[in-house]
């Protein structure tokens, strides 16, 4: 199982990893914490208007739960090569190997995809009602901003993942869309 190569999801991973496993399970990343940070300028905004994108940001204290998947031995080369087509698109993430807590106590390194804040794209210190208002007005390649939101939080609840601040901010960009 050590040996093996486990994928850390918190986002879009969760609810469509896009590569072949044996093995899902609820899992902590401690050290990081999942945050709107990232300027999406492909999958859910465009250059003349940036959407948000989830990505893993540093913070003292904090932890992320989220998912973690065994690649079969196979697909190892396939899974990596198709991790870094699809998240290394503009090189804001940073690939790393983390330890990761499952839920059934064991860790593991895992494949993991944090945010690179000497990046342009980092969008540091926005307050929740300024991502709102971005997420509910962009769209990109891959769909709305909203729904990328949307399904992140219905994921995580369906795991048992809490995540207030995820909530709360989906609360907040179905209050606008209502508008």
């Amino acid at each position: 199982m050590a040996d093996s190569l486990w994928v850390f999801g918190y986002g879009s991973l969760i609810w469509h990893p896009g590569f072949a496993f044996t093995t899902r399970q609820v899992a902590r990343l401690s050290g990081y914490h999942r945050s709107f940070c990232m300027w999406s300028t492909h999958y859910r905004g465009t250059h003349a208007d940036p959407g948000l994108v989830l990505a893993l940001d540093r913070a003292e204290g904090a932890h992320c739960d989220g998912v973690a998947f065994i690649v079969p031995p196979d697909n190892t080369a396939a899974t990596l090569a198709y991790l870094r087509e699809r998240e290394l698109i503009s090189s804001a993430y940073c690939e790393m190997r983390l330890p990761v807590r499952l839920a059934d106590g064991a860790e593991v390194m895992a494949v993991t995809y944090v945010m690179n804040r000497d990046h342009p794209q980092y969008a540091q210190g926005l307050s929740l009602a300024e991502q709102a208002t971005i997420i509910a007005r962009s769209a990109g390649l891959r769909g709305r901003n909203d729904e990328y939101l949307f399904n992140t939080v219905a994921h995580l609840a369906d795991l048992g993942i809490s995540d207030p601040d995820m909530a709360g901010l989906a609360a907040e960009v179905r209050r606008i869309v209502a508008l």
